[in-house]
Order: structure tokens, then sequence, then C-alpha cells
């Protein structure tokens, strides 16, 4: 059964995941500027899985979960993600509106491991949704409803994702880091795959082409610091402890992107914009409160 508050030592840990999470999506604006969307998920999964794999053996877990893993997170959320950011949604409400995975995961935990929704939970995800309306209120040429669309998509594979590790990591003594490892090439190919048919071999040869050292950092980043300390950790987590309480603690993620994206991408902080940050995280804070 597992334990139901955060040690001290695991909070920290999960706080320094949330961190880099936050302060990513200024990482993937630098990459975003020179590679196609779907060629930049395709690169950092390539790099999550090679050359991590040779040093790491595959986890004694079912080919489908990693399918299905690599799938959700790689394709699902991340490719989402990055063809939203591509002129479709300002890094800062990117980060924000994304953490609504929390919810997605919570009520998939009900549904599949009988996890109870408190009264409180259903109040809190209405207050949440009160500020994804404000963000609907305000769509313009730099946040499209489309890329709204595509974050909430992206944030329910996420929580999706979050169930399938879950499931694997509680049936066996899974190694975290080699799962991410390992899944990683079902996310490289498809998204591959996807880059040629829909970005075209033409801009994938001039995004690579066009690649400089901060381009290359940002990918690595993505792959190293991203994918293999940040999922890795959460996965470890989740495995340890219920999804209602683990996930709740990404509402720190918006803190960091949004003061990451308005003080190095000079991205405005409008009142509206403020408003529904202040909503949707006493959305995600009411929810880690106890019965």
């Amino acid at each position: 059964m597992p334990r139901q508050n955060l040690s001290l030592r695991h909070f920290l840990l999960a706080l320094s995941v949330v961190a880099v999470w936050g302060t990513n999506f200024v990482v993937i604006q630098v990459a975003l500027a020179t590679l196609p969307p779907l060629l930049f998920a395709a690169l950092r999964f390539a790099l999550v899985f090679f050359p991590f794999c040779l040093f790491l053996p595959r986890p004694a877990v079912p080919w489908r979960d990693l399918i299905l893993y690599g799938l959700l997170i790689g394709v699902g959320q991340f490719g989402l993600l990055f063809v939203a950011m591509h002129g479709h949604i300002t890094p800062g409400l990117a980060s924000l509106v994304i953490q609504t995975q929390v919810f997605f995961t919570i009520f998939l935990s009900m549904r599949i491991s009988g996890e109870r929704v408190r009264p409180l939970q259903w109040v809190a995800l209405m207050v949440a949704v009160c500020g994804i309306g404000v963000i609907m209120a305000h769509t313009d040429g730099s946040t499209t409803p489309l890329g709204l669309a595509l974050i909430l998509l992206a944030a329910a594979s996420w929580a999706a994702g979050n169930m399938v590790a879950r499931g694997s990591s509680q049936a066996a003594s899974v190694n975290a880091v080699a799962y991410v490892v390992w899944s990683g090439v079902f996310a490289a190919i498809p998204l591959l795959v996807l880059s040629a048919l829909f970005e075209g071999t033409a801009a994938i040869v001039h995004g690579l082409r066009s690649a400089g050292a901060g381009t290359w950092l940002a990918v690595a980043w993505q792959s190293v610091g991203n994918s293999l300390f940040g999922y890795a950790m959460w996965a470890w987590l989740l495995a340890r402890y219920p999804a209602a309480t683990v996930s709740p603690m990404a509402l720190l993620v918006p803190v960091f992107g949004m003061a990451a994206s308005s003080l190095l991408l000079a991205e405005p902080m409008p009142l509206w914009k403020l408003a529904a940050m202040a909503l949707v995280m006493a959305g995600l804070g009411l929810n880690m409160l106890k019965r």
C-alpha cells in the first residue's frame, strides 16, 4: 500500500523535478526557433534512448507498457506540446494549462485503481476550469483556441502515461531511468515518421542545417534534464505514493514557467493572465488539502 505523505527527502526531489519542468518551457522555445516541433520531439527522445540503452538493460516490464508509455509521453504529450508552442500558445501559459494533468491523473486513478475523489477535489476542479475559461476568453495572436486544445490533450496524455508507469513500477522492482530510456525508442520513431509526413523532408533538412550550439544544448537538456531526471524520478515517486499525493506538486511548474518566460523571454503578464494563473493554481492547491 503506497504511503500517503511525502517524506522531506522525497518532497525536495519532487520540488527539483517541477523546477526543471517549469524553466524547461523557455528551453523549448529556444529550440523551436530553429527546429520543426515534431522533429524536435523526435530528436529529444532519440537522445533519451541512445546511447543510454547501451548502459541500462531493458526493465523487466512488458513491451506493451514501454510502447504505451513512449507513445503517450512522447507523441501524445510532447508532440502536441511542441506543436502548440510553435506559434499557438505562449510558454508561460503552456506551463500553466498543462498542469491540468493533475485532474486527469486523479480521475484516471479513480477509474483504474479505485482511488476515491473527495468532494473538495471536485470544487478544486471547478476553480481550475474557471482559470482555463479566462484563458479561452482572451485568446489572441499569441494564444489561440487550437493551442489551448492541444495543451489540454497533451495534459491528458501525460496523465495516461502516469498511470502506465505507475502500474509497471508497482508490478515489479523497476529501474525508473531504464524505463524512461527504453520507452524513448517508441516515441522517437513515430515522431520522426510524423515529422516526415506533416513537416516534410525539406523542413527537416533545413532545421538540422540551421541548428546551432544553443539548439543542440536545448535538445540535450530536454533529453537528460527533463526526461532522464524529471520523468524517471516522477515515475519513481508515483510508484511509492498515491497519485493524489504526488501529482499536485506539479502546481509549482507554472510558477517557475511563467517567471522564467517573463524574465528571459519578456512574455507580457497582463492582469487577465495573472488571474487565470491564480485560479488554476488555487484549484491545484485546493486539491492538495486534506479532508
